[in-house]
């Protein structure tokens, strides 16, 4: 026995896409710089050192003196022995204005002046020390420096940028299609 049959086939739509990506490219090009760095003002200024040395004293010391300062110091000495003299005198005529108060001021005075006073016997270190004076200015130097800044050029690049957009396309790959078929739908026999 053959059972009536409805044949269908179906067939789904069916889309097709065609793609072509997009391309980018974006290059970058480096910068153009340029660096100078001028250099730096640099001035020094020395004063020179001083050096005095004054042996003067140790000269005289030496007695090797100038002639104006032997006459100085003979002048000095004089006028020193003068005012000592004059005071001498003064005290033994005051001693000799007071006889009366007693003592012997006669003969005490004449044994005063009848001998010279005892030289003084000593090391004496010729020139003294310390004659020699010595002043001593130490040189200065003086250093001015005056930077310069570096001088920098930058030229930026623009980017080279191409692109090229992409693309989609469709189309019907298949179209729908149902077909249908009926099988032992109607009896042989009738």
């Amino acid at each position: 026995m053959r059972l009536p049959q409805i044949r269908m086939e179906s067939q789904i739509a069916r889309i097709q896409i065609q793609q072509t990506d997009g391309r980018q490219e974006i290059q970058q090009p480096k910068a153009q710089q340029s660096i100078r760095q001028p250099e730096a003002e640099i001035t020094m200024k020395t004063t020179p050192s001083k050096l005095d040395i004054d042996q003067t004293k140790a000269w005289e010391d030496m007695n090797l003196m100038h002639i104006f300062k032997r006459i100085e110091k003979f002048a000095n000495d004089g006028r020193q022995g003068a005012f000592e003299g004059i005071a001498r005198r003064v005290q033994q005529g005051a001693q000799l204005m007071k006889i009366e108060n007693g003592g012997n001021p006669i003969a005490s005075q004449a044994v005063t002046n009848a001998y010279d006073e005892m030289k003084r016997l000593g090391i004496k270190f010729i020139p003294s020390p310390f004659a020699v004076k010595i002043n001593y200015q130490p040189s200065e130097l003086k250093i001015n420096v005056n930077v310069n800044p570096p001088e920098i050029e930058t030229r930026p690049q623009r980017p080279i940028h191409s692109y090229t957009p992409g693309d989609v396309t469709t189309n019907m790959k298949n179209y729908q299609d149902l077909k249908i078929d009926f099988v032992n739908l109607f009896s042989e026999s009738v």
